[in-house]
């Protein structure tokens, strides 16, 4: 298959194969899961696609994963990131109880005119008409060619046990310390995206699981030996959302496991006015200055030689 072609829509540009978002021709941050369902969905326009459609194209058979609150923040991200709202869609319209749909007209990137003349003995009539029939139908076809390509590469990374992460991580649920139960949903924003940032991080190094309910005890029953046990991880990410005197400060913290020791902490400040922006501006933040730390104590537990035995 040839390369796949860029689309337009509104003043956006949109490379499905390589999850490129760019907004008048610069570039707009979007994360991998996000870029895939926007792809499906734009690959799709004006049809409905379906919760399940994207679950079996974009999660697969993933049983760490809530799909519920993993797709919620994806049509969140994908709005963000498009400027759009649900109350007044010019994107992404939610369909209740089914999916989503697509609105905007979806075209071609239009390709630089090519100063090679045409050939000598190529007819004119009728040639723009069956041109631009043809480019519309490979255009489909690069769209849906590249959507199943996503797919299938996400399931095969999933299910494929012969390169298994050499770190295996939790991200623990943040604990909402404000005592404002309205920044719960904000916390749990925050928890995902981490999820995601520390996922794109790791670049297939990391084994990152997020959504295991063990995660998502309250901290009184929270119990990191078990965490340990049960998901079979070296290490967590666990953080805090609470009151600052500018606003809103967050903690990320990284703990080595079964050892609970405590490697690194990150501090942040935000303001929260915009909640998805700075969920994922703080989750990029976290992950920045947690991932330093967490790859040198991976690498020199491995460098140790193991204890001796009598």
């Amino acid at each position: 298959m040839g390369e796949m072609a860029r689309v337009r829509f509104g003043i956006f540009d949109f490379d499905p194969a390589t999850g490129e978002l760019r907004r008048g021709g610069v570039g707009v941050r979007i994360q991998s899961q996000p870029a895939q369902v926007l792809g499906l969905l734009v690959a799709h326009a004006g049809e409905i696609v379906t919760r399940e459609t994207l679950r079996r194209a974009v999660w697969g058979t993933d049983t760490f994963v809530d799909f519920d609150r993993g797709l919620n923040f994806c049509v969140a991200q994908i709005r963000a990131a498009l400027g759009d709202s649900a109350e007044s869609p010019r994107f992404v319209r939610t369909i209740p109880k089914r999916g989503y749909q697509f609105i905007a007209p979806v075209g071609p990137v239009a390709a630089p005119p090519s100063s090679e003349p045409p050939p000598a003995n190529q007819a004119v009539s009728g040639q723009p008409f069956a041109k631009q029939r043809l480019v519309t139908s490979a255009l489909a076809a690069a769209l849906v060619g590249t959507v199943i390509l996503l797919g299938a590469r996400l399931w095969i990374l999933r299910l494929a046990p012969s390169a298994p992460a050499s770190i295996r991580i939790a991200v623990l649920r943040f604990d909402n310390q404000t005592g404002s139960p309205d920044l719960d949903r904000f916390a749990d924003g925050l928890t995902d995206s981490v999820v995601a940032e520390l996922t794109d991080a790791g670049g297939g190094r990391y084994g990152v699981i997020g959504n295991a309910a063990i995660l998502r005890q309250p901290r009184e029953r929270r119990d990191l030996l078990a965490i340990a046990s049960s998901l079979r991880v070296g290490y967590v990410v666990l953080g805090q959302v609470q009151r600052s005197p500018s606003g809103i400060q967050v903690l990320g913290h990284l703990i080595r496991l079964p050892e609970q020791t405590h490697l690194n902490v990150v501090r942040l400040e935000a303001n929260g006015d915009d909640p998805v922006r700075t969920q994922s501006d703080l989750a990029r933040r976290i992950v920045a200055g947690l991932t330093p730390r967490l790859a040198s104590d991976s690498a020199s537990h491995r460098a140790s030689p193991p204890p001796a035995t009598n």
